[in-house]
Formats: C-alpha cells, structure tokens, sequence
C-alpha cells in the first residue's frame, strides 16, 4: 500500500482515532482484520497478517541481528563496557511537503482499510441472511 521512498514512521491514527505506540492487542485487532478482509476468519489470521499489521501500524522496524554462526559465536575478548559519553540528540529533518504528503497518503490508506473491512462485515451480515 505504501510507496514512499523513505521507511514508513507507523500510524499516527487508526480508525479515526489517535494512537501511540501500539499494543501487541491492537497489532492482533488489526491482524484480525486483514484476514478479514482477505475472506479467511479472523481467529485464524497468519503470521503474514501480523507482520503486515505491525508494518501498518509501526512502521518499517531495524534489520534483525544477523544469525549467529560457529564463526561469529566465539568470544575473544571481554570488553569494559563504560558509557563515556552521554551522547547528543541528532537533529530532526522534517520536509513539510513529504511530511504533508505522508500524512495525506496514510489517511488515504486507513480510509481504504476501513472501507475494506465495512465492506467485508457487509458480506458476511449478507451470508447470514
């Protein structure tokens, strides 16, 4: 759904509503619903559903840690490990254009998913009839 040339920041509101950091619950919620919308049940949403809702709402997480290997794994030297500097706050660089066009673009997308999802549970209510 997104096509931004830089890594996504997550959501800063779903389904109209503000949100922080979200919840293992809300990545599940969200899970959920895509496997919903894909027109599988919602308790059986997979772990491609999941890791698309955390992309969704987190935004593009860190590279994981590489596999440790025979070759890698050993220990050759202890480090002393002292903090010796406190560090310093790198600068924010905001582009007000991008950043108007972010915006915009995730809202378009979370109308989309909602609209989607509206329009699964219409389905389903037909089914039942």
């Amino acid at each position: 759904m997104n096509d931004h040339s830089h890594p996504a920041t997550g959501k800063i509101s779903v389904h109209g509503n503000g949100v922080g950091v979200p919840s293992p619950d809300a990545v599940e919620k969200r899970a959920r619903e895509i496997a919903m919308i894909a027109e599988r049940e919602p308790d059986e949403f997979t772990d491609t559903d999941w890791d698309q809702a955390r992309r969704e709402l987190l935004g593009t997480q860190a590279t994981t840690a590489p596999e440790e290997t025979e070759a890698n794994a050993e220990v050759v030297e202890e480090w002393n490990v002292v903090a010796s500097s406190t560090g310093h706050r790198a600068p924010r660089v905001e582009d007000d254009e991008n950043l108007g066009e972010q915006l915009v673009s995730d809202g378009i997308e979370e109308a989309v998913h909602d609209q989607m999802l509206e329009a699964r549970k219409e389905e389903l209510e037909q089914e039942k009839n």
